[in-house]
């Protein structure tokens, strides 16, 4: 398994903005693809958004053109840059990573972070 840890979460204000980062630490092959979760109190956990390797990504509609997932390779790290965030935002959000790639072949893991409070209120 990979260790996650995630930081950059705290309380901002409704329009404000925070970036989250995920950092796989100790010395491990290159991850696959890397996603940002999030759970709000009483809700199921839902995916924000995703990145290959290759650097494609996918959101969840509700963060489309407000949220911005990227990962620098050689770091091993991901991150989130969220704008315009809004009350409905406020979660717990997640790092998992997906996957280990050595020498091209792919090795299943499935990794979590333990994630970080994000809270969005005046």
């Amino acid at each position: 398994q990979v260790q996650l840890v995630e930081s950059g979460g705290g309380l901002v204000q409704p329009g404000g903005s925070l970036r989250l980062s995920c950092e796989a630490s100790g010395s491990i092959p290159s991850i696959d693809s890397m996603y940002w979760f999030r759970q709000a109190p009483g809700k199921e956990r839902e995916l924000v958004a995703g990145i290959t390797s290759g650097g494609s990504t996918n959101y969840a509609d509700s963060v489309k053109a407000r949220f911005t997932i990227s990962r620098d390779n050689a770091k091993n790290t991901v991150y989130l840059q969220m704008n315009s965030l809004k009350p409905e935002d406020t979660a717990v959000y997640y790092c998992r990573a997906l996957g280990l790639i050595r020498a091209g072949v792919r090795i299943p893991v499935d990794s979590w972070g333990q994630g970080t409070q994000v809270t969005v209120s005046s």
